[in-house]
């Protein structure tokens, strides 16, 4: 009897080692096939058809899971018994070899219940396999159709771009006269260049008020070029630039920005997108912004807080799949570009940007001067949701 279950136990446990094998190398799977003269899944229902005596075999039949089970703990100690067709498999690789020995020696379950893995694995692995990947195939294609949104764009959109346009006509916005795009305008094109870069750098967290006057202290002490700012004292250019925002930080940034330009460019300014975001200090939005006005190259929309705001309160951006707002510049350039034609890609920004200067403001928009407030979604609804308009009501909830 002990020989008998020696036997199903040896059976059971390489008709399990068999099924794994068989799922991870279809080669070996054929070999093993066209080899056997029983199929696996008589084998796996009848695990006593090698046994000479049927009666034993059908006799034991009903408590075979104990006493496999019991055999198995038996197996962590005894060397495991040889297979009859382990020739077959001596060329192997030894990770398929190890693998096994580690499965064998550390699972706890019963030994049918292995088997009745296996040989779902086995019947069903390449079916799950091709399954998983389609899944997969497809909600990628359907997260990239999400995000790139293809068509569908804002309603009314048209129409407000048109009235926002009518409210900018005048160009009385700092944008119009201190922008970016008119740092260094009458130095040659090189320093331009540099000079571009150097404005959109310090032009973070800052105003164009401030951040213009700055680079008119620079141009005054001949620091718009490289070759001078890799020369000039860390200190120096401190006091030169506050107080932009972040100035000391940014200060560390021009050093190094120069000396790039100088080691890697001849002087001059990276001209593609993933050089420039490989500056320090250089984000996608002033990495856009560079291109357009240095190098008239368009890959994408410069998206600054004030695009970012005006976008989300048109509702014309969205996070992906859902209707909340988008959490960051980056994520709104993405949904924009999703649907925005090209043409307009350049022209957005100043007028977004001015808008957000003069009218539709941070705090306390003027929505009353706004002619698309009837096309706005959150038109009426900041304002009165302002810290001053709540100490209003407080103070006036108190005298009361």
């Amino acid at each position: 009897m002990i020989l008998v279950n020696r036997a199903v136990s040896t059976t059971l446990d390489n008709i399990a080692w068999f099924s794994r094998i068989r799922t991870m190398n279809r080669k070996i799977h054929s070999t093993l096939s066209s080899s056997s003269s029983k199929p696996d899944s008589l084998r796996i229902q009848h695990p006593r058809s090698e046994d000479s005596n049927p009666e034993t075999a059908n006799g034991a039949s009903g408590s075979l899971e104990t006493r496999v089970y019991t055999r198995k703990k038996r197996l962590k100690q005894e060397a495991l018994e040889p297979l009859e067709k382990k020739s077959q498999l001596c060329g192997l690789p030894d990770i398929e070899e190890f693998a096994f020995k580690k499965n064998t020696r550390s699972s706890r379950r019963s030994t049918e219940t292995n088997i009745t893995v296996a040989s779902a694995k086995t019947t069903a692995g390449t079916s799950f396999l091709k399954l998983l990947c389609f899944f997969t195939h497809s909600n990628c294609l359907r997260i990239n159709l999400v995000v790139l949104n293809l068509g569908n764009p804002p309603e009314n959109w048209v129409e407000v771009l048109e009235g926002i346009r009518q409210m900018r006509s005048s160009g009385d916005a700092p944008v119009d006269s201190m922008g970016c795009d008119k740092a260094g305008s009458f130095l040659p094109p090189s320093e331009r260049r540099f000079a571009v870069l150097l404005g959109s750098l310090l032009s973070s967290q800052t105003k164009d008020q401030v951040n213009n006057a700055a680079i008119h202290r620079l141009h005054q002490k001949g620091l718009l070029t490289p070759e001078a700012i890799d020369k000039a004292d860390e200190s120096t250019i401190k006091e030169l630039i506050y107080p932009v925002g972040f100035y000391a930080r940014k200060a560390t940034y021009m050093k190094k920005i120069a000396k790039i330009c100088l080691e890697k460019y001849n002087g001059d300014i990276p001209s593609s997108l993933d050089d420039l975001l490989a500056l320090p200090g250089i984000g996608p939005k002033m990495a856009h912004l560079i291109l357009h006005i240095a190098w008239n190259d368009v890959q994408g929309i410069c998206v600054d807080t004030h695009v970012h705001r005006i976008c989300n309160r048109l509702g014309w951006v969205s996070r992906p799949a859902t209707k909340q707002k988008t959490s960051s510049p980056e994520e709104t350039r993405v949904a924009l570009q999703q649907w925005l034609p090209k043409e307009e890609w350049v022209a957005i920004n100043p007028l977004l940007v001015g808008f957000g200067q003069t009218i539709c403001t941070p705090l306390r928009p003027r929505c009353e001067a706004c002619s698309v407030a009837k096309l706005c979604p959150a038109a009426f609804k900041e304002a009165s949701s302002s810290p001053s308009s709540k100490l209003k009501k407080s103070k006036q909830s108190k005298e009361l």
